[in-house]
């Protein structure tokens, strides 16, 4: 292992990111909000910090291997939610603790949009404002970002993207350079980014609500900038275009590569996770729908038609908005929202959850061993849509849901011997591992009334879902660390 080559490229982003304070300064002079202070200083230590890393070893350039970039990735993100933490631990509005500061930062970086925050719309608008942007740096990746813009990556850079990327086929590459591929998939953030802003802004937001709800709206993160969420705005046609753009951002960023490059839009319904992607969106959004209908929650249909979708669709990618009190809806309609999120979005898009190609893959795989037993003899290819699948997907995909499982039984337990009951746990892991947001119970709205112990294992629950968890696991085994 290269700890030289390591130290140099986190370093390197770790100054990168200390950038990332920089407009929130702008905001607070603009504003005059009182909190330019706690960003210029922060700004400061997690450039000076980096500095630091870097300059020893800024003359290692040796070729990253796969173990590399599997430490790059993961100490990466955990550097990066503490240095996050930095400007909101010093500012005095809001007045938090270290482990608030981290699980906000960690939690707007990995796309959750869990909050310990309460009393938003009295905050500072710089401290709005970074929520916001660090949702939208950690929703296409920063690491992709990184592999796109700092060519001192070098080949490395495919080990980052493998590490980075969601989803069990990792291999694939859509130009013959991953630097080009980072920069191409990074064009695209960025005008759906300014496409959903400009939608949000002619719909009725201010321009600082449309820029900052676009971010974590593109980032499938769910954070707002008001407590009531996007609920505040009351209105459908904001709701309307957050659903679009929900939607949008939980395909497979591969698909709108090549839609762009190609300007075909045919090969969208020829993807199989695609197709299966809209079917559970569809599914989801007519239970509920159809529910709210029966119990006559809303006195309007077109208020039942639109809320119901908005929320549906918000879970299911695991967004994370809401416009609505779902908790208080009748029947089963908050725990199928809550199931939804466990299917999640399509693999390399910014949403979190299993991801919808493995939930199809495990479909198939039960559906082949059925046959099996009807043939014991028969030779039953794994496929998708056409393509025949080697043994090693299927195995990646099994292995991954049996240890996201165990992951999911453990932390729940631990959370409840804190004194939680059992849907307030099962609930604030779902929401943390599957980086979706708000939970049930006690965590409906916020995660303040937890305590330290229980915010350090969500924050592990986010880094590890947003990694997808065998990124961060394969650092414990000791064959990772033989030579």
């Amino acid at each position: 292992m290269h700890v030289k080559v390591i130290q140099r490229i986190l370093g390197l982003l770790l100054m990168a990111f200390s950038l990332s304070m920089l407009p929130p300064i702008g905001v607070s002079w603009w504003y005059q909000d009182g909190a330019a202070f706690a960003f210029i200083v922060g700004f400061l230590i997690v450039a000076g910090t980096g500095l630091l890393m870097w300059f020893p070893a800024r003359r290692e350039f040796r070729d990253m291997r796969t173990r590399d970039g599997f430490v790059v990735v993961a100490s990466f993100w955990l550097v990066l939610g503490l240095a996050g933490a930095v400007p909101l631990l010093l500012s005095e509005n809001p007045e938090i603790s270290f482990t608030d500061a981290a699980f906000e930062a960690v939690s707007g970086l990995t796309t959750t949009g869990s909050t310990i925050l309460v009393g938003l719309d009295h905050l500072p608008e710089s401290i709005l404002y970074y929520r916001q942007q660090l949702q939208w740096l950690g929703g296409m990746g920063i690491i992709v970002l990184a592999i796109a813009v700092l060519p001192m990556l070098g080949v490395g850079g495919m080990q980052l993207f493998r590490a980075e990327i969601s989803g069990p086929m990792k291999e694939a590459r859509l130009t013959p350079r991953i630097a080009e591929t980072a920069k191409g998939l990074w064009y695209i953030y960025l005008g759906l980014t300014a496409a959903c802003a400009l939608a949000y802004w002619l719909a009725g937001m201010t321009p600082f609500d449309a820029i900052g709800h676009a971010y974590s709206t593109v980032a499938i993160g769910g954070f707002s900038t008001y407590d009531a969420s996007i609920g505040h705005f009351n209105s459908h046609a904001i709701e309307l275009i957050a659903v679009a753009f929900m939607l949008l951002a939980g395909v497979n960023f591969a698909l709108h590569f090549l839609a762009v490059r190609r300007r075909i839009v045919g090969h969208y319904f020829q993807d199989p996770e695609f197709r299966t992607y809209l079917v559970i969106q569809a599914l989801v959004v007519s239970l509920v729908v159809g529910y709210l209908l029966l119990a006559q929650v809303y006195e309007s249909g077109l208020d039942a038609l639109i809320k119901g979708s908005f929320q549906a669709v918000s879970i299911a990618t695991t967004t994370g908005f809401t416009s609505a009190e779902y908790v208080a809806w009748p029947g089963f309609l908050p725990v199928l929202l809550i199931f939804s999120s466990f299917v999640g979005a399509c693999a390399a898009s910014t949403g979190g959850g299993i991801k919808v190609i493995r939930i199809r893959l495990l479909v198939n795989q039960g559906a082949r061993e059925i046959t099996r037993l009807i043939h014991p003899n028969a030779e039953i290819p794994a496929k998708l849509g056409r393509r025949i699948l080697p043994q090693r997907v299927l195995d990646s995909v099994w292995a991954f849901f049996s240890v996201y499982v165990a992951l999911f039984v453990v932390m729940m337990l631990i959370l409840m011997a804190t004194g939680l009951d059992q849907v307030t746990a099962f609930s604030a892991v779902a929401a943390a591992l599957n980086n979706l947001g708000p939970g049930l119970g006690d965590v409906a709205a916020n995660f303040t009334i937890l305590d330290d112990l229980s915010k350090w294992v969500l924050i592990v629950a986010m880094l590890m879902g947003r990694l997808e968890i065998f990124t961060v696991l394969v650092l414990l085994t000791p064959a990772f660390w033989q030579r």
